[in-house]
């Protein structure tokens, strides 16, 4: 059974997304250049990234940037209190949060210009502006592509798709880099469980009839490459079949989805929800070497009735997860090598609307950062008295997605080739944000 959460029609669940690795674009030479760079580098703060997508539109200004002096049709229902961070005010809604605000970044100046679900997803999950004439590669694929990552942990792997036609693809790096697929979050606490599309076996299957049966598909697979040798599909396939064997005959993957060695008072701590042990699963497959993890909770399309959705449904949940997922990095010595991105496709409407809602808004909107090299008790840069547009230090998605990456000791310039040959730089219009940084 889907679910509607946004304006737009798109069906989604509770998600999970992880990034992947490869070497498809590259020369060996290259690769172990970039390897060997990346080791090397003393820039590099950070192996990680968990992404937390807050799909359909979060309404920022009542979570992270509010406006108590603004007039009444804009400045809403809910109080900005103290948090851990000195001068930094959050909602009302969100105390757990507020408790550990002191190890993360809240920046309010993050404005783009595509007010549509589809097409911000993209720019703000690919650190670039969409274009008809290429398909950017969502930063998981990215990361991973450049990033080595531990034999037999699933790379890139989803729960769902995120909303868009590119979005959550591996675009013009090839197939090789689109995600694996998680299904469901079936159970609660430790009795979660998750299925891995193509990296299952069937009941009743060995391991040892999988190889005899792959060496035949192999035996099959090398004729048709003889036939049709415009193999950029062909190759990215079989790329990701070694990556799903490989992943299969490792026991990494099913001990981190194995929510049982956690303590009762953890799973506890994240929520026995799908989103909050997601979460939790998140954690523990960054423990076991991914790269990049996206978890994606829904909903926050609220063009009516916002403020009930938000101090009912959605804040509660958010705050419980969020502050689950740093204040446990941080407890288990993660949180340094580690970056947690926060974010929607944008933020709604400073005015409410006649339903008491509000509605879709790029022009400015907040997201959170923490861990990684990132500041901690930092509120970068502000919005107009009314929060209709950046006042101060404006940033793009490009900006923020420029500064993860040279986090994780990589040259937001560094230039990619397309299957055509064309060179790409990772994030054409970014820049890094030094202020950002600790």
């Amino acid at each position: 059974m889907a679910f509607k959460t946004d304006c737009e029609g798109f069906s989604r669940r509770d998600v999970i997304k992880i990034g992947t690795a490869g070497v498809f674009g590259l020369t060996l030479p290259q690769l172990l250049q970039l390897e060997a760079q990346a080791a090397s580098n003393s820039k590099a703060k950070a192996k990680a990234v968990i992404m937390v997508w807050l799909a359909g539109g979060p309404a920022t200004i009542d979570m992270w940037d509010l406006k108590p002096d603004a007039p009444e049709g804009i400045r809403g229902e809910f109080k900005p209190v103290a948090t851990s961070a000195q001068g930094v005010e959050i909602s009302e809604h969100l105390p757990k949060m507020g408790k550990v605000m002191d190890k993360a970044t809240v920046v309010r100046s993050l404005a783009h210009t595509i007010p549509s679900h589809g097409t911000a997803t993209v720019w703000m999950t690919t650190g670039n502006k969409p274009t008809p004439a290429l398909q950017y590669p969502v930063l998981g694929s990215l990361g991973a592509k450049l990033l080595s990552a531990e034999d037999g942990v699933p790379p890139f792997v989803s729960f769902g798709e995120l909303r868009g036609g590119q979005a959550g693809t591996s675009g013009f790096l090839g197939t090789a880099y689109n995600p694996f697929i998680i299904e469901g979050a079936a159970g609660n606490g430790a009795n979660a469980s998750f299925r891995v599309r193509g990296i299952q076996l069937p009941n009743g299957f060995t391991l040892d009839e999988l190889d005899n049966r792959d060496a035949l598909l192999e035996g099959f697979d090398n004729t048709f490459k003889q036939v049709d040798r415009s193999a950029d599909l062909v190759d990215g396939l079989d790329a990701f079949h070694k990556q799903a064997l490989e992943i299969l005959r490792s026991t990494k993957t099913k001990k981190a989805f194995n929510l049982g060695e956690e303590t009762a008072a953890t799973r506890e701590r994240f929520g026995n929800t799908p989103f909050g042990q997601g979460a939790l699963a998140a954690r523990r497959l960054v423990e076991a070497g991914v790269r990049f993890v996206t978890i994606t909770l829904g909903g926050w399309d609220t063009h009516s009735q916002t403020f009930n959705a938000h101090k009912t449904r959605l804040l509660p949940q958010l705050d419980t997860v969020l502050s689950a997922l740093i204040g446990d990095l941080s407890d288990k010595g993660l949180l340094d090598s580690t970056i947690v991105y926060c974010a929607g496709e944008f933020g709604r409407t400073p005015k409410v609307n006649k339903n008491n809602g509000r509605d879709h808004w790029a022009r400015s909107q907040a997201v959170v950062l923490a861990g990684g090299g990132f500041k901690g008790g930092y509120a970068h840069g502000t919005t107009d008295k009314e929060g209709m547009a950046p006042a101060t230090d404006p940033v793009t998605p490009d900006d923020i997605a420029s500064t993860i990456f040279q986090q994780l000791g990589l040259n937001p310039k560094h230039e990619l080739m397309t299957s055509t040959g064309r060179p790409i730089q990772l994030f054409r219009e970014g820049r890094v944000v030094e202020k950002l940084l600790s």
